[in-house]
């Protein structure tokens, strides 16, 4: 049996509660196929992320690694295709959780300026819309901690040369956050949806060792 390694970030900023720490409880230990998915908490902070994946990464040694984090105005799960070799949490107002805020500085000083995810999002975006989940593909992963992790990891997959799948998934805010009075008007999703549509992707992922090549339409702004 393969393993999946399903990451998801800690609470962040103005979020007291984020919805891929609740996904990935709630998905940890589950059967998809003939694949087992583990899941890990990580912290919401630079640099100390990527190696908190690269550990579980060693440990496990899983055939993929999908991360989750949420992305805040978003009312769809979204696969991000592509994270940026840049970092700048600045225009957000914000620093990651020791208190360490980026401008204008790379993951990786060596790295090429981006890298594609290697998840088949067509296909787990079409799996989760056939489950009634809403869900997109996304071409901007931001410059905060989330395309961080993707990107740091994605080098580490490249430079060591792994046979290793691994990408990202945004989720929207959870419900009891967007009705904060600070929030209202946000998208959100429950963190029971959510999972189901992350479920489907991963089945997707499982079933899918390459992606399918279906024009999916889109309405994503974000």
């Amino acid at each position: 049996m393969g393993t999946i390694l399903l990451t998801g970030f800690e609470p962040y900023g103005n979020t007291p509660i984020n919805p891929a720490e609740q996904v990935a409880h709630r998905l940890d230990g589950q059967k998809i196929g003939e694949s087992k998915v583990v899941a890990r908490i990580v912290p919401s902070t630079y640099f100390t992320s990527v190696d908190a994946v690269k550990a579980a990464m060693d440990e496990l040694q899983p055939e993929a690694v999908v991360m989750m984090g949420e992305f805040v105005g978003r009312s769809m799960i979204t696969v991000e295709r592509i994270a940026q070799n840049l970092n700048d949490c600045t225009r957000y107002g914000l620093h990651d959780n020791a208190g360490v805020e980026l401008q204008d500085d790379l993951t990786a000083p060596n790295g090429p300026a981006a890298y594609y995810t290697g998840l088949p999002l067509r296909a787990m975006v079409k799996a989760m819309r056939e489950a009634g989940i809403p869900a997109d593909i996304s071409d901007a992963a931001g410059t905060f901690c989330c395309n961080h992790l993707m990107y740091g990891i994605l080098h580490h997959v490249a430079t060591q040369k792994l046979k290793v799948r691994a990408g990202w998934i945004h989720l929207p805010q959870l419900p009891e956050v967007a009705a904060r009075d600070e929030n209202l008007g946000t998208p959100s999703m429950s963190a029971e949806t959510a999972a189901a549509g992350v479920r489907a992707g991963l089945g997707a992922l499982v079933s899918h060792k390459t992606d399918i090549k279906d024009s999916l339409p889109s309405l994503l702004q974000n």
